[in-house]
Parts: structure tokens; sequence; C-alpha cells
């Protein structure tokens, strides 16, 4: 049957799939055939050339369970053996790796396209690689997208079982090991949340590079602050050419503004109940995808698993042909049962940034936090607009206007000696609102040099002009500026199921308005980190009315926040607001 949820569920028209061979790649044009692809052939222009005969099922057709049809392409070496399948499961278009679309923003990025075939899945393992290496790999078009049947939907309980049951169809195919794995990054990576959490029987293991885990918090509300900005951006890939309809996250934030809608509910997912092998890859710099995966990778209840924190961007990390090797290391051992040494991979192997080329990776752990790691209290002066490791013993309120600039206020701290930082940071506030009845708080934590300059990171290979424009307030996912976290004061209500000292975390399931004189204790998770400050380097903590790192990526608004009056910040007594701070000792 169709998942349930999907009778509380908003709709909008899909837009129209435009089947011209040209908007969603070479390969685009319907038709259920095999076709052989030959070594050295090129698929289209600034692509590379083959390096292996391929045997492709295009467009075959799926049945889910409640009937519909899917349609999926499927690459294969050319053998009698049979082979295990890597499967990217997204609504991006299963042969959209050449479209405009996609070269455009590879070239953006300063990547191009010569890395890979242009038979990759955007955000999807190349098969070409991994044909070549003994494996299929399955591109499928979600329900709704292009030719496929019903209605699309964005994350959640349909979604999972609709993967699940394409899991179970390759296993019962002639040349299907009956082993699977899931693999990919951004979408392609928060999809395996939700399907692997179902325990697909034939589920081999999975690979989720960088993805969200929760629609409400990591998505549609981050911090209880609503943004359909990038939501949107997303929805113009839930293209149909069967006159579909698509899920539309928009209207379902209007409908169900708070967690506890079973909306909301379906689209959190539980990776306690993921018990499959994971190689879960991360950053601290996605501000998309970084909250979800450290929290997935807390809950994860598998007992094989390892965590990789890089420090570059998703993409240029995934295609890296070193990273690519040590991938199939992982797959080779669980898919194809080869003997080698993936299990002494250390179970955690993090970063520490200093954002001035001194970078250090690959640093092996067994825990995350590293045990080194010690949550440390640096509390706000007020007066000197400074931080301490004692509080205050009289409160000095700071003011600052919603409604002027600069519409923030910040504290800092210049080090005598190196000093790091590893695992997950907090603030801790005590705030009150003059003229309204709420607060919407972004906190930003910055590293500046010797002479005061605001440093920050580029995490994709092109630094040039147009990429300096668009990340200086915003693509914050291409720049990484440092720590960060957002809270709608309203909705500052925590979850003590969940919550640590360590990690807040919040219910979202009311609402309760800052009162006329009221001070309220506002406890904001902010990103993990893995940070380096050299002596005479300076922390800042900004404390703003908006968002000051921006969007996500170039071309789309940050979110609006809700902000009026004037917001006062205590900082002494028994207000003694703090950031805390995971110092390596």
């Amino acid at each position: 049957m169709t998942a349930k949820i999907t009778k509380d569920m908003k709709f909008s028209p899909a837009f129209d799939y435009i089947d011209n061979g040209i908007e969603h790649g070479v390969l685009s044009p319907f038709e259920t055939k095999e076709m052989i692809l030959k070594k050295g052939e090129i698929i289209a222009e600034g692509f590379k050339s083959l390096k292996n005969d391929i045997r492709l099922l295009k467009d075959v057709p799926v049945k889910l369970r409640d009937g519909v049809t899917i349609y999926t392409d499927i690459y294969l070496p050319i053998t009698d053996e049979k082979v295990p399948t890597l499967i990217a499961w997204s609504p991006y278009g299963k042969s959209a790796g050449t479209a405009p679309r996609y070269k455009n923003l590879f070239n953006m990025l300063g990547m191009g396209n010569h890395w890979n075939s242009g038979l990759t899945k955007f955000e999807a393992p190349d098969p070409d690689y991994w044909v070549g290496h003994g494996y299929a790999v399955c591109n499928p078009d979600m329900r709704g997208i292009a030719h496929s049947e019903g209605d699309t939907t964005m994350i959640g309980s349909q979604e999972a079982q609709d993967g699940y049951d394409l899991i179970e169809w390759i296993a019962t195919q002639s040349w299907s090991n009956e082993k699977t794995a899931l693999t990919g990054t951004s979408y392609l990576a928060f999809s395996q949340w939700y399907i692997a959490a179902e325990q697909p029987p034939h589920l081999t293991c999975i690979n989720p590079t960088e993805g969200l885990a929760d629609g409400y918090r990591d998505l549609a509300f981050i911090g209880g602050i609503p943004d359909k900005n990038f939501i949107e951006r997303l929805a113009v890939n839930h293209v149909s050419a069967t006159g579909a309809k698509r899920e539309d996250l928009t209207k379902e934030m209007d409908a169900y503004p708070l967690a506890d809608a079973p909306i909301w509910q379906d689209k959190k997912a539980d990776a306690s109940k993921i018990t499959v092998p994971a190689f879960v890859i991360a950053s601290y710099s996605n501000t998309l995808h970084t909250m979800g995966t450290f929290r997935s990778w807390r809950t994860l209840g598998s007992q094989e698993k390892w965590l990789r924190i890089h420090d570059r961007q998703e993409w240029p990390y995934y295609y890296d042909e070193k990273n690519i090797e040590e991938l199939r290391r992982f797959f080779d051992y669980y898919l194809l049962d080869k003997e080698n040494d993936w299990p002494a991979t250390p179970t955690v192997r993090y970063s520490i940034l200093d954002f001035q080329g001194g970078n250090q990776t690959n640093i092996p752990a067994e825990s995350f936090p590293p045990a080194a790691s010690e949550t440390t209290r640096y509390y706000l002066n007020g007066m000197s607009r400074t931080l301490q490791t004692a509080p205050e013993a009289t409160d000095f309120p700071v003011q600052y206007s919603a409604e002027a600039l600069p519409g923030r206020t910040s504290f800092q701290m210049t080090f005598g000696e190196q000093t790091t930082f590893v695992g997950y940071p907090k603030a801790k506030l005590f705030m009150e609102a003059e003229g309204y009845a709420d607060l919407d708080v972004f906190v930003w934590v910055q590293k500046l040099d010797r002479f005061g300059n605001v440093l920050s990171e580029f995490v994709v290979p092109n630094h040039g002009a147009a990429l300096q424009d668009f990340t200086q307030e915003g693509a914050s996912a291409l720049r990484y500026k440092g720590g960060w976290g957002r809270l709608r004061a309203s909705l500052r209500h925590l979850d003590r199921q969940v919550a640590t000292d360590e990690i807040p975390a919040y219910t979202f399931d009311r609402v309760e308005k800052v009162a006329k004189g009221e001070i309220v204790e506002l406890e904001i998770v902010l990103s993990p980190m893995g940070l380096a400050y050299e002596a005479g380097e300076t922390l800042r903590v900004m404390i703003s009315t908006k968002d000051e790192l921006g969007s996500v990526m170039p071309g789309t608004p940050g979110c609006t926040p809700d902000n009026h009056g004037t917001h006062i910040l205590h900082t002494g007594g028994e207000y003694a607001s703090y950031l805390q701070l995971p110092l390596m000792n």
C-alpha cells in the first residue's frame, strides 16, 4: 500500500519534464532497452572516455508494493558472474550526468567535468569506475520523477518503502549476487538514513556522505526558524512526464509549523534502527548536512561503523580518486567478500582546521569527540566584550537593535598559546526582548588572525572572484567560516529525553512567547568543530539578529528572521551567559 502519511501531505503540480536529450542528459530519452557502451566511447563533450565496456539496462520497470511502477537504469559489467549493486536513490534524473545544470555547477566549483564518464547521476558513483571493478550501479528515477508513476514525496516513509522494494527487486535479478549498498552524497546520503532504517533484508552496507536526517530540524525549520528558500530550489528537480504531483514542503510548513505533526515525525530518520555496516562521511563545514550527519552517527545502531571527518565540500571529497579507492576497500570487503585490511580502519578519523593552509586530517580516534576533548565554559563579559573562564559577579546587559545596524554583538578572547577545540560546542545565553514577544538568535564562532582579520576557508577548488562574491555573505556550504547555530526563542523548550549538557536538542512542539521583561534561557546547539588557534590568534563569538552566514548555495537567499525591537543579552550574576567549547587537553 501507499504509505499512510501521504494523506497528510500537501501537493503541487510537478514541473514539466523536457525530454529533448539535452535538458536531462544525452541518455534521457525514454526507451526500455539494452545497450552496450564501448570502451573508449565519449558520452558527451567534456567528459572522459569510458575505460570499460558496459552493459546498460535502460528504463527498466520496477513495480513497487502499491502497484506503482518506477524506472531505473542499471549499469553492469559484461560478465557471467553475479555482481553486487550500488544504489543511488534521489529525485535527480537517472540519466542527467551530462545535463547542462550539472555541467555548469561543477565548472563553477572549479572541478570541471573531466573527472567522470558522464554516466554519473548527480551526487552518485560513476558507473564506469565501479563496473570496471565488478559492481553494478543502479540509478532509479523515484516515484513521480520523469516517467516513473505516482506522485513524488520528499524524504520519509514513502521513499524508505520504495527504496526497500527496489533493493529486494534487485536481489531477484539474474545478474545480482543479492548484495546491495546505498551510496552517494547530500540527498543520496540522507535517503540512506530512511531506507536503511527499514532494514531491507538484502541491504548489505551503506555509505552516507553528508546528509541531513530530519526534515524539520535540518531543512525546513533549522533552529525553529522557517526557511523556504532552499526547499523551493530543491523542488525544481521534481519533474514529471506523466502529470504527477509533487509533495510541497513549503505548503506543509504553513500547515504544520510544529515538529510534533505526523508529517514531520515521518521525516525524522531513526538511525538506531540501522544495523548494517556503515561508513559515514562528515565535515564541519556543510551548513545543511553537518548537524544531521553527526546526529545520525551518534545514534547509529550498526555494530560495525566508521566515521571520517574531512576538510572539503562533499563533492570534491566524494569524487577524489584516493577517497574512491578507500570506499572500494569498504565495499569490496562487504559486497565481494574480499579479505582486505578494512576492519583495521580506525573507528573515527577527524580533522583539525586552521584556515591558513595547515589543516590536519585523518587523525585516528576511538570516538568523537576524542577522549582528550573536555567541555570548557568561557563566560561573556558584557563590559569588556571579552570571554573569560569565570563569570562576572554582577549582570551587565548588552543591548542591540534588531532594526538598525549592526544588529549584533560579539565577544572575543586572544590565546597566549596554541589552543585546539574538537567536538561539540554550544552557547547558553540569557536574553530578553524589548518591543517584541520573540527573538531569532544567530550564533557564529569565528577565527581572527593576529591582525584581527576574520578568517575562512574555501572547501571547493575555485577561489576566483565570482565565488568570492557568492560566498562572502552566502553559499556557506562552499566556504567554511566557523561553527554556527540558530534558535527561535519561543521554540526553546528542550527535549529532555535527547538533550545533554554537551548537545542541546529541542522538542519544537510548543510556542512559548517571551513576555515583556522576561529573561529566557537559550541553549543553542552549535555545529561540531575541529579548529586550531595559534598564540596571538583570536576567537570571536558573534550573536546576531540575522543569518550572517547567508544561504547554503549561490543564488538562493538565506532565511528571513522574525526580529523586531531590541535584544538584550545578560552577561553576569545569575544570568552568566557562556560559550561552551570542546577544549583539547
